[in-house]
């Protein structure tokens, strides 16, 4: 459970909550609760990847906690940082906080030890203009250093649509730079499908933006569309300086399957992943997310948390 914010505080949990109204309703949507399930051993994880030469920050995607977060902000960070996370992530609608609440956020995070390497953002953060600005001012406040586009705006549809998309970005890049900030780009499933002509989406993003420009990747997806993780890593290296570690299996989601495994419970091969990321990659943080499991937003954080100081540990 979050640990309740004490009332004198300097971090004023009122004022936090009322400013957390600015968040949108849908965030309420898909409460994952407790549910009583016999909590079961997660699946041997392959140990085939090399030492670890440095330590690399183990983040959350605070998607995973979206129902926890819309109703207690501060309390679910605190709550992230209690598990052992060594950062966050923000979604999209932390496009609305205003300057002051920003700073505060981040007020609380240097108090609590964590850190923001990157955000999701719709495509309004990498547009010239008040959009772009007003991206640039949040992101760097709460010290974030990499603009991640989570998805492609609607209707972009075929390889010229694609491209275009591309010039966009790769003009972001260049407009991001002076100000201390990467563009990048999130998998999804459908970028891993053939385009006319036989050209993956992923193949015309990674080949019509410039090597700074990031490709983060997210291994469920690339594992549901069946395609191969470590040829992928190894054909763009370097730029995968950020990994999404959620698992994925075969099955329906009524059979806790798909992606609502726990992190090692799929048939995600890790070990082959972090080898190829942290040797080819160029990975600088990792990212557990998490759509939704048999357990509650927090209890799945901590149990996906635990497998991969697990992984981690049998790695060594």
């Amino acid at each position: 459970m979050p640990h309740p914010i004490a009332d004198n505080e300097a971090f004023s949990r009122r004022r936090f909550l009322a400013l957390s109204g600015m968040l949108p309703a849908v965030l309420l949507a898909q409460f994952i609760g407790n549910r009583a399930y016999a909590a079961a051993t997660p699946s041997a994880l392959p140990v085939s990847a090399a030492k670890e030469t440095k330590k690399i920050p183990l983040g959350l995607e605070l998607y995973s906690v979206r129902t926890e977060l819309a109703r207690d902000l501060p309390g679910t960070l605190r709550e992230v940082a209690r598990i052992g996370y060594d950062s966050v992530e923000f979604y999209a609608p932390y496009y609305d906080w205003t300057p002051p609440y920003a700073k505060d956020v981040r007020s609380l995070m240097d108090d609590l030890g964590l850190r923001c390497h990157s955000t999701h953002n719709h495509i309004e953060s990498f547009t010239p203009g008040e959009g772009m600005a007003k991206a640039i001012e949040l992101n760097q406040i709460i010290g974030a250093r990499q603009l991640i586009l989570s998805m492609a705006p609607k209707g972009t549809e075929g390889v010229e649509a694609w491209k275009n998309l591309c010039g966009r970005l790769s003009a972001a890049v260049d407009q991001l730079k002076p100000h201390g900030l990467a563009a990048g780009f999130h998998n999804h499933q459908v970028e891993w499908v053939s385009l006319d002509g036989g050209q993956r989406i992923i193949d015309v993003i990674a080949g019509h933006t410039p090597r700074e420009f990031v490709l983060q990747f997210d291994v469920g997806t690339c594992m549901e569309a069946g395609a191969d993780p470590i040829a992928w890593i190894k054909a763009n290296p370097g730029r995968i300086r950020s990994v999404h570690l959620k698992d994925w299996a075969p099955g329906k989601a009524s059979d806790e399957k798909g992606y609502r495994v726990l992190f090692g419970e799929g048939i995600s091969p890790w070990g082959e992943i972090i080898a190829a990321v942290e040797s080819t990659g160029g990975v600088d943080h990792y990212l557990m997310e998490q759509e939704g499991s048999r357990f509650s937003e927090f209890e799945t954080a901590q149990r996906c948390f635990t497998n991969w100081k697990t992984f981690r540990q049998q790695k060594a």
